[in-house]
Order: structure tokens, then C-alpha cells, then sequence
């Protein structure tokens, strides 16, 4: 019997939030993935690429895995009464409830991150005490059912982890080999703490309007 996993697919969702798992579950052996959203229109990703979920989340049944990724898109439904409580549901009755990046903001306004260990972009980091969660900077965090993971690119060794609880380790493995999953950046610029001062001035301004629409909404 295969196992089902469910992806929240929004509008302005942070596509490698989504695909990045998304590229790991759909390689693991008898797992169905689902892209979940209101209806089955077209979304734009919060970076312009079109992605298209293949189930209603009326329709939806209830979930091994639940993953909630992040993007800007996420600020609307901080507010979205229907969405939080779809994502209650589907928690409370998934063997995981997951996030990548900001998705942990609204597992945190769902009422799931209260008294948990935690993760999410380090430009949020400092949100997730305000659903009573305890921060912590790594790139994956498990605490009991919860496991998220910190910023976009995070989400594919979020997604190995995953495999490896779920079916084993050798699968895992043997995903992170067919995808050449070896990373070796150009830069070492990837947290704040390597980043050059100029470097992290001009990411911080570059997402200063959802921050600020976040605090705002958080307040």
C-alpha cells in the first residue's frame, strides 16, 4: 500500500520549497505525492513558475506526510481561516506534520509548533517564539511528529530525511545518489554568519516588505 504525501501548493509558494521534496518523494518507491490547494486551477509561484495541484483539499484524504511550504504566500494565509484548518485536520491524523522555509509560520498559527523544537528561514527564526516554539538553527529539526526544515534549499535534505524515517536509510541513499545530491556551493555565503556584511544588508532589504507584512500580521 503506498504511501501519501500531501504538498500545500498556494499562491507565491517559494517553488523550491515544494520541489525540492517534492523531487525526493516522488523518487522514493510506492509513494504518491499530491499537490493540495482550494481548487485545481493554476498557481504562480511566488518566483513566476506555474505549478498545478492535483487535488482539492476538500477532496483530500487524510495524509502520511502533511508538508507546508513557504514563500511569500505565506502571509495570506496567516489570515486564511480555511487553510489553517485544513491544516489542523490533515495534522492530526499524518504520522509527520512538516514544514520547509517559512511554512513553519503557519504550522505555528495552526497551533501545532507550541512547545516544539523548530526551524525555518533564518529571517524568521526570531517569529517562532511567538507560537510558543523553541528556535533552532539547523537545516532539519525533528520534535516527535513535527519535522521542519530551514530555508528552500534545506527542503531536499529535509525530503531524504523523511524517505529514511519512512521507508529506510539505503532508500534515502539511493535517491540522494540518483539525484547527484552532492553540494559543493560556489560561495560561502549561504547563512548571515558567513555572509558578507554587504551581502546579508542587501538579502535583508530584499525581503524587508514581507517581513515587515509578517510582523504585521503577527502582531
Amino acid at each position: 500500500m503506498p504511501l501519501h504525501i500531501g504538498i500545500l501548493c498556494f499562491p507565491a509558494v517559494q517553488q523550491l520549497d515544494l520541489t525540492g521534496p517534492y523531487e525526493v518523494f516522488a523518487s522514493a518507491r510506492d509513494v504518491e505525492v499530491h499537490l493540495v490547494w482550494k481548487d485545481l486551477r493554476p498557481i504562480r509561484s511566488a518566483t513566476g513558475l506555474v505549478l498545478v495541484p492535483d487535488m482539492a483539499m476538500a477532496d483530500a484524504p487524510d495524509f502520511d506526510v502533511l508538508c507546508i511550504p513557504g514563500g511569500s504566500g505565506v502571509n495570506a494565509l496567516l489570515g486564511d481561516k480555511e487553510v489553517l484548518a485544513f491544516v489542523r485536520d490533515k495534522a492530526a491524523r499524518a504520522r509527520f506534520v512538516t514544514s520547509v522555509c517559512t511554512g513553519a509560520l503557519v504550522l505555528g498559527q495552526a497551533g501545532l509548533l507550541a512547545g516544539r523544537r523548530a526551524t525555518t528561514h533564518w529571517n524568521a527564526l526570531d517569529f517562532l517564539p511567538r507560537f510558543g516554539a523553541v528556535p533552532v538553527e539547523e537545516r532539519v529539526v525533528r520534535d516527535g511528529p513535527v519535522i521542519t526544515a530551514g530555508g528552500v534549499t534545506s527542503g531536499i535534505d529535509f525530503g531524504l530525511t523523511v524517505v529514511a524515517e519512512l521507508i529506510g536509510r539505503e532508500e534515502a541513499e539511493t535517491i540522494q545518489l540518483s539525484l547527484e545530491y552532492a553540494p559543493s556551493p560556489p560561495f560561502g555565503s549561504g547563512l548571515p554568519g558567513s555572509a558578507a556584511p554587504a551581502v546579508l544588508a542587501a538579502a535583508r532589504d530584499r525581503m524587508a516588505g514581507s517581513r515587515r507584512e509578517r510582523e504585521r500580521l503577527l502582531a
